[in-house]
């Protein structure tokens, strides 16, 4: 029975990264700010895992007075984090934008040791330092004197955002299901970019409605509710490593929809960040046998 949970996590998570590998796309497909995606994004996706919810029977009131607290933080920093993610995007490429992004595996490597007072593994490091190295061999060539220097900085704080998001939903969320965590996510986001959101919807064309809808509930209401319920049985460490998958998937589907270019720097980066997943997968297996 001690394996079940585990080997649970590990499914969700990989459906979820693969699913997440094609929200970037997005921000190119959809032609409107990374606000009003997000915006837009959130009423799909609120209305969708409420859904979800109430086809379990499950209240969607929260537990005790204090969790309200806990899920307007991480609220906050799923808003921010997901407008500055597809800001990132739209200032530079799909591919610099999720490289900048993924730079949050190594923070939460050695970040989240210190919050649980445990010993930083010279594995780990090892780990996020090949991740790291596979990530800055994806990048293609970048001039930094144009909007991708911004991109990469907007990059970087979605990433601290995204990693502060993971070790707080872990501390005192992690009680809920990943559906109705997402839940006030979501809807807190929701309400914090309402009186930014500055486009009618009758001025949005059908073809954007059909790819908002899809990015709501096939690339957000699904893969987050996965997520967070691989963060209830995995560490923030192995999540954090496993979804280095992302990119590579980005990279593959940016070139098949969009048509950037895969050099082969990006090939050999996607193959260092896949093994070390691999390998974090796999180390995460014998920890739960044990």
């Amino acid at each position: 029975m001690t394996t079940t949970k585990p080997h649970s996590g590990l499914v969700e998570l990989h459906i979820a990264v693969l699913l997440f590998g094609g929200t970037a796309l997005f921000s190119k497909l959809i032609p409107l700010s990374a606000l009003n995606i997000t915006f837009l994004r959130c009423i799909i996706a609120a209305i969708v895992l409420a859904a979800m919810i109430k086809t379990t029977k499950r209240p969607l009131r929260l537990q005790r007075q204090q969790d309200y607290w806990a899920a307007l933080a991480l609220g906050t920093l799923v808003c921010l984090h997901w407008v500055t993610y597809f800001a990132a995007m739209q200032l530079s490429s799909v591919a610099i934008g999720m490289i900048a992004f993924f730079t949050y595996p190594v923070m939460t490597v050695l970040i989240e040791p210190l919050i649980n007072k445990t010993q930083l593994k010279l594995v780990d490091v090892i780990s996020g330092i090949a991740v790291l190295a596979g990530v800055i061999m994806l990048i293609p060539e970048a001039n930094l004197n144009n909007d991708t220097t911004i991109g990469i900085i907007v990059g970087v704080i979605s990433a601290a955002l995204f990693t502060c998001r993971n070790l707080l939903h872990k501390r005192v969320f992690s009680q809920y299901s990943g559906p109705h965590a997402m839940f006030y996510q979501t809807l807190i986001t929701l309400i914090l970019l309402s009186p930014w959101q500055d486009v009618a919807a009758q001025h949005i064309s059908q073809t954007t409605w059909g790819l908002i809808l899809l990015l709501g509930i096939v690339f957000t209401a699904l893969p987050h509710a996965l997520f967070t319920t691989a963060l209830r049985f995995l560490s923030a460490k192995t999540v954090g490593l496993v979804s280095c998958l992302q990119p590579f998937y980005g990279a593959v589907l940016a070139l098949l929809v969009l048509d950037e270019q895969l050099t082969t720097p990006t090939l050999i980066g996607g193959t260092i960040i896949v093994a070390t997943a691999l390998f974090e997968t796999q180390q995460s297996h014998q920890k739960s046998r044990a």
